[in-house]
């Protein structure tokens, strides 16, 4: 069973920064694209950022330049380093990772809650 678990999500004040990591369970199969979506009260669940085995990255225009992603292949891990942060960024974090089985399968972490307020 592979697990994907997300951490170091809070408050902080707008204008702060937070780093949330995203580690995956090792598994036989190979890890393809790692993903931070976000998801607020009353809104679709958006993509944030994405970054390939390679380190080719993707951002939403509402967070490029503010939010960086990253991976460490070595620990099955993502992170995204946020900066800037303002209210709207307030929503659950959740990270997408994408493991090739012979197909992508795609799996989902549970959540971690970014609040931006002062």
């Amino acid at each position: 069973q592979v697990q994907v678990t997300e951490s170091g999500g809070g408050l902080v004040q707008p204008g702060g920064s937070l780093r949330l990591s995203c580690v995956t369970s090792r598994s036989k199969a190979v890890i393809n694209t790692m993903a931070w979506y976000r998801q607020a009260p009353g809104k679709e669940r958006e993509m944030v950022a994405s970054i390939t085995t390679t380190g080719s990255t993707d951002y939403a225009d509402s967070v490029r330049g503010r939010f960086t992603i990253s991976r460490d292949n070595a620990k099955n891990a993502a992170y995204l380093q946020m900066n800037s942060l303002k209210p709207e960024d307030s929503a659950i974090y959740y990270c997408n990772v994408g493991l090739w089985w012979g197909r992508l399968v795609e799996y989902w972490g549970q959540g971690t809650q970014v609040t931006i307020s002062s």
